[in-house]
């Protein structure tokens, strides 16, 4: 069975945007069997490739007093909302790593993780969430992805400001714990 396009039960927000419209091979050209939005087959040259959620990795930083670090995000999606640093794991990245680097990105703050809160994902999200907690002796600073800092009390979160479902669970299961 080749198929073109996406069917039309699939959300306006795809699930796999790459194969949306794809109906020919990447590598020879020829007619492809796709399986929206699981994989790609090609009959004719044997290439396959099969689509997984994305790791994402974050720090849920406190400082020594255990104040909760903030950024309003500056980029979509949840653009001028409330998150924790976080991004896309890189290959030959490990996860842990990769919160490193993105907190340093975003916040330009080194950070010690000290354990695992938790791993986060829905059947309709593109990304896997993993987040650790962390503490830093840093201060951060204004990036282009962090448009304002927050440094907040477990009791000032701004719970309804929050980007994602995901933040907003981690928070609660590493507040529940502490």
């Amino acid at each position: 069975m080749i198929a073109a396009a996406r069917p039309a039960s699939v959300p306006t927000m795809s699930l796999n945007p790459a194969l949306e419209e794809v109906s020919h091979c990447p590598r020879c050209g020829g007619p492809a069997e796709v399986a929206f939005p699981h994989r790609l087959t090609c009959p004719g040259c044997g290439y396959g490739a099969y689509y997984n959620p994305k790791p994402v990795a974050a720090a849920l930083t406190e400082t020594r007093d255990g104040r909760i670090i903030l950024l309003r995000r500056g980029f979509e999606p949840g653009k001028g909302l409330w998150t924790i640093p976080g991004g896309f794991v890189d290959l030959g990245e490990s996860v842990e790593d990769a919160a490193r680097r993105e907190a340093m990105e975003e916040l330009r703050i080194e950070i010690e993780l000290t354990g695992l809160i938790g791993v986060y994902s829905k059947p309709d999200d593109r990304v896997v969430l993993i987040v650790h907690s962390a503490v830093t002796d840093d201060e951060p600073r204004l990036t282009e992805e962090a448009t304002e800092i927050a440094i907040v009390a477990p009791d000032a979160i701004p719970w309804s400001e929050l980007a994602f479902w995901s933040t907003e669970q981690a928070l609660r299961d590493h507040l529940a714990t502490s």
